[in-house]
């Protein structure tokens, strides 16, 4: 890309690339990372980071802690509530009664779509109110209590 001032806006016009790439490819879930824009429009990463934001602007991505930018589709519904509640709902989803071993770090991380830090970090609030036990290396998380219902301390 040309390094002469736009009068549109680099960063602009990188957006419409990257949102073209999007409608161009159904299967397409992240975006670009800020080193591979920086790498093939010759930018700054405050320019990359700037795409992002005009993206996230307009509705067609949002950040994903710990990882990637995500591409957002019309019509999509997304839950945005907090980790930890989405992580303390698989006890209900998954069925998992009282003394159930509960799902892995690297395991929910894949569900999630997210870190192993990121997930480490909810499990610690979920550890907080009670409702799973302490995870410690070669020992698996179990649940104490399920959603809803007090704290059993074991």
């Amino acid at each position: 890309m040309s390094q002469q001032a736009s009068p549109r806006g680099t960063f602009l016009k990188i957006a419409d690339v990257v949102r073209a790439q999007i409608e161009a490819d159904e299967e397409m879930t992240t975006l670009p990372s800020a080193a591979e824009l920086m790498r093939e429009h010759g930018v700054s990463r405050g320019v990359a980071l700037r795409v992002f934001g005009a993206l996230q602007k307009e509705g067609v991505a949002e950040p994903v802690p710990g990882g990637r930018w995500r591409v957002v589709r019309r019509g999509e519904s997304i839950d945005r509530r907090p980790l930890a509640e989405r992580l303390a709902d698989v006890i209900t989803d998954d069925e998992l009664p009282v003394g159930a071993t509960f799902p892995s770090t690297s395991a929910l991380s894949a569900r999630f779509n997210v870190s192993r830090p990121t997930v480490s970090k909810a499990l610690d609030k979920l550890q907080a109110a009670g409702l799973v036990s302490e995870g410690r290396q070669g020992k698996q998380r179990t649940v104490l209590a399920l959603p809803g219902e007090e704290s059993v301390k074991p």
